[in-house]
């Protein structure tokens, strides 16, 4: 097959007891494609057992070996995953690693690994990147696991300290950076739920010049951005939201170079290894199949979003999207996102105060039909939810009003099922209710 010997068929299993030279070859996979599509089409495709077009599911949580000397030679880091041999799931699973090399492929990175969630992904690379003491400065937007992580978790038991700064501010985060302690940058592509975009590039090119790693979390946008391809070092995924799309996995992602991904597989120092957040065999096949039309998925979310935000916005709604031209960061997005995919499937409305975003998401669930007050976004109905008082819970009020969170925010993931028009309609109805009912009151 030439070149393609990644391509070889899975069903053309090696000899179980074949002896192999020298160390393992650290890459697990590398993609060269700048375009996230084409990336994942040129990604090696993993074939049944008996010739499936799908692959098989390898469940087993151990594997056998057929001599002694490659279990001692496994142990010893000589025979690893690239060449086909397992010791445990909690360590690499043959099934959970062909998910890996789609979102390796998916963010244009060498390697990635898949995690039982997206908060276990992002505090295994935290602990990986930090050591006790150590120092983190990040975006004060972000959604709200993660600050809580990040203000309390990390300097109660590892004495990991956090400096938060405004993502916008390049100065601001320049200084807050302390040669030579901060050991992360880390931010939110785009931020959870007030939607300011990253300028990914400068603020690679800030932590960089002091020795910086760039952790980005990239849950919002995945296929509008690729953080890794404008200079980012990680990037980590709630793959519960877009990629999973179906509002029914828990699971998450790391995706960075092959020697971070190995280093935290590390039978001695590896965070996924060692705290063991371990993804099971059967989500990773199911995620797999959604991988392949992500892109499409990810089309029609940004493109209702663009259409009901105008919309939304000329019926006088206070609306937040980065597509529309009045966003702070619009020409910003414009110049770094992959075009094809828009601006992403989120939207937010500024209702002013709780009590009315409130009544605004009971119209629009109970009245109109229009969606489901529920946290989490990417599913294919259209999922509603106040952030200040949800997913945001965790900052304080003063920590809200300096991420820009106000108590009204309704953030909005916008589905794709139905015809656009007719969940317009729905939408309409809903909003002519809660008018007439404020009128009437």
């Amino acid at each position: 097959m030439g070149d393609n010997t990644s391509y070889v068929l899975a069903s053309q299993k090696r000899n179980r007891s074949d002896d192999f030279d020298g160390a393992d070859a650290k890459k697990l996979m590398v993609q060269g494609e700048a375009d996230p599509a084409a990336a994942l089409a040129s990604a090696r495709h993993e074939f049944g057992e008996h010739g499936g077009v799908n692959m098989s599911i390898e469940a087993s949580a151990t594997f056998t070996v057929m001599e002694p000397e490659t279990m001692r030679r496994m142990f010893a880091g000589e025979l690893g995953p690239d060449r086909d041999f397992f010791i445990y799931s909690r360590h690499f699973n043959p099934t959970v690693l062909n998910l890996s090399r789609l979102m390796a492929a998916l963010e244009g990175t060498e390697a990635a690994y898949c995690t039982a969630s997206g908060m276990s992904a992002i505090a295994a690379v935290l602990l990986q990147l930090c050591s006790h003491g150590g120092h983190v400065v990040a975006s004060r937007t972000l959604y709200g696991g993660t600050h809580a992580l990040l203000s309390h978790f990390l300097p109660r038991t590892c004495q990991i300290s956090t400096s938060f700064v405004e993502v916008t501010d390049l100065e601001m985060v320049d200084a807050a950076i302390v040669e030579g302690k901060t050991k992360v940058l880390y931010f939110e592509s785009v931020s959870n739920p007030t939607l300011t975009v990253a300028n990914i590039p400068e603020l690679c090119h800030v932590a960089h010049r002091k020795g910086v790693t760039v952790v980005v979390d990239n849950t919002f946008a995945p296929m509008v951005l690729s953080p890794a391809r404008l200079g980012a070092d990680v990037v980590v995924h709630s793959i519960s939201k877009f990629i999973s799309g179906g509002a029914d996995i828990i699971a998450g992602a790391v995706c960075g170079r092959a020697e971070l991904v190995n280093a935290m597989m590390d039978l001695q120092q590896g965070a996924i290894m060692l705290l063991g957040p371990t993804m099971n065999a059967k989500v990773a096949f199911e995620l797999s199949e959604r991988i392949p039309h992500l892109g499409l998925r990810m089309k029609e979310h940004s493109e209702r979003a663009l259409e009901f935000a105008r919309r939304l916005k000329n019926v006088g709604l206070r609306v937040i999207y980065p597509g529309l031209e009045d966003h702070p960061q619009h020409q910003l997005l414009k110049s770094i996102h992959n075009k094809e995919y828009g601006y992403g499937g989120l939207i937010c409305v500024d209702m002013e105060t709780e009590e009315r975003a409130n009544r605004f998401m009971s119209h629009l669930q109970n009245h109109g039909q229009f969606g489901f007050m529920a946290v989490s976004l990417g599913y294919y109905e259209t999922l509603m939810s106040c952030s200040g008082s949800s997913t945001s819970s965790e900052l304080t009020s003063e920590e809200k009003h300096l991420a820009g969170i106000s108590p009204g925010l309704v953030r909005m993931s916008i589905g794709y099922i139905g015809t656009f028009e007719q969940k317009w309609s729905q939408l309409h109805k809903a909003l002519a209710t809660l008018h007439d009912c404020a009128y009437k009151s």
